[in-house]
């Protein structure tokens, strides 16, 4: 470290994800003789490319690994410390990283993503899948592995098991049907058939540049907790979180033959897992059906046991508020992220948040929900970067529309996802009534109208109906007098409501 390891800067943001890079940008353009740093402690940072706006509140992009000196390259004013925070003091408005370096700064924006809710810590047979480094690592043990099983029922979740292929996958669900939080049972009926079937051929692999940290840089500021099972301890931040199509360009095979073997095990959880010693001495080993001799195995809520060659763990984060509560008060949210008020603002003095580490705590429009999302780390960081702005400027600023209607992109088991409004008629009660069309194999369509008028839509395949949903959405017309021939799928329901 340099002689004087104090540094001040104007605008100082934590965490080198989408929130965070989206929220230094935004600073950097705005301000451009302003010093602004940001903090990451990984040696790659996320950046969004490929932005497309597909309506009014609906965007499109491919998330993308970049060398930090990509950021400084585009803006002179913008530093990027590779160091993770160790303490904050937000009276002093100073943090100080865990080399050694005080930044002093006027205004700052955590932005430091979630941490992994592992099932249990330091066993070296269940793995975290959170960032690019814990992927790689997932790549390297499937190759030899004949039989994974795979906890949790979000994101993460549904893309692993329709990406894996050459190994048998027992997937343990807690809910009645799979994806519960992106859809309801219907679509997820939809959806199953498509883990019996051969993945479809994929294009040629995606031109992404790759890049790879060699030498000592490479094993400073991956690691996560004890999601790495030890190795390289003593930084608490984790690498930033996956990309949306994370899996693209890396090869997920297993050591067998078979192409797709998924069965499903619903309302379960892992109830107690075994190494390969414990578990020939404990009564299980008579009482389980599944022969062979496996390095781990799962006891599950429902009665059942599985060996296999390790467990994935992708139950979802935790917001990652460690480094930055003690000695502060910040409130909390129920959920344990940072509370912050419509302008990005936590309870202490010039302290933003934006992205899975902070929790909307103003009253949502009734068509918004927070979720932790690509999609809602950008539009955060956005508008956090924009809040900064305006209160140096002594500017008035409205919150942005993104926050008037939840919409999101995606893809699962390779159909184009589109998820508007109360989606799954969040917070409706019996206040609903839902019109579905479903071609199997094709599309799957759900809307959820609450007094005649569409409150939330599911857009499973190519139905080229986001737009005119949306607008129906956004404009609250009574749609009573067209009843079930909203979904006739002999009418053209734009020209209708052009």
């Amino acid at each position: 470290m340099a002689a004087n390891p104090e540094k001040t800067f104007k605008f100082v943001v934590v965490g080198g994800g989408i929130a965070g890079v989206t929220c230094a940008e935004q600073l950097a353009s705005q301000f451009p003789s302003a010093d602004v740093a940001l903090l990451t402690a990984a040696p790659l940072i996320k950046a969004v490319c490929n932005f497309k706006q597909v309506s009014k509140t609906l965007e499109e992009f491919d998330v993308e690994e970049r060398p930090s000196s990509v950021l400084e390259e585009k803006y002179a004013n913008l530093r990027v410390i590779q160091s993770a925070v160790k303490a904050l003091h937000a009276q002093q408005h100073t943090l100080q990283t865990v080399d050694g370096l005080e930044i002093h700064y006027e205004k700052l924006c955590i932005c430091s993503g979630g941490r992994p809710k592992l099932l249990t810590q330091d066993n070296p047979y269940v793995l975290g899948i959170r960032d690019t480094d814990s992927a790689q690592e997932f790549q390297k043990r499937l190759s030899k592995a004949k039989r994974i099983v795979v906890v949790g029922n979000g994101g993460i979740a549904l893309e692993l098991v329709y990406e894996v292929e050459g190994c048998e996958v027992i997937w343990v669900v807690k809910d009645k049907a799979i994806g519960n939080t992106f859809f309801d049972a219907g679509a997820a009926q939809f959806l199953i058939p498509s883990l019996d079937t051969d993945k479809p051929e994929r294009a040629a692999t995606s031109k992404r540049a790759r890049y790879t940290i060699e030498g000592p840089a490479a094993t400073q500021g991956l690691a996560v907790g004890g999601d790495r099972q030890g190795q390289r301890r003593g930084l608490e931040e984790p690498g930033s979180a996956l990309g949306p199509d994370w899996h693209e360009g890396i090869s997920l095979r297993g050591a067998e033959e078979v192409s797709h073997r998924v069965s499903v095990e619903y309302q379960s959880e892992v109830k107690q897992i075994y190494t390969h010693q414990d578990f020939l001495l404990s009564p299980l080993a008579s009482q389980t059906a599944d022969t062979g001799s496996w390095p781990v195995y799962a006891q599950l809520t429902n009665g059942k046991t599985f060996g296999c060659d390790f467990i994935v763990s992708a139950t979802g984060v935790v917001p990652n508020t460690e480094p930055f509560l003690h000695g502060n008060s910040f409130a909390l949210a129920d959920d344990s992220g940072l509370e912050v008020d419509d302008h990005m603002l936590t309870t202490e003095p010039d302290i933003y948040a934006a992205g899975d580490v902070c929790t909307a705590g103003w009253e949502p429009s009734h068509l918004w929900q927070q979720m932790r999302l690509w999609t809602q780390a950008r539009q955060m960081g956005w508008y956090a970067g924009r809040c900064m702005a305006a209160d140096v400027l002594s500017e008035t600023i409205e919150l942005d529309f993104c926050f008037e209607l939840f919409s999101h992109i995606t893809k699962f088991f390779n159909y184009k996802v589109v998820l508007l409004g109360k989606f799954n008629g969040q917070g409706l009660g019996l206040n609903q009534e839902l019109l579905l069309r479903c071609t199997k194999g094709h599309e799957y369509v759900k809307v959820v109208l609450s007094g005649g008028r569409m409150l939330g839509a599911v857009l499973i395949g190519e139905t080229d109906l986001e737009e005119t949903f949306e607008n129906l959405i956004l404009n609250q017309m009574d749609l009573t007098p067209y009843g079930e021939e909203l979904l006739n799928p002999n009418i053209d329901i734009e020209d209708y409501f052009d």
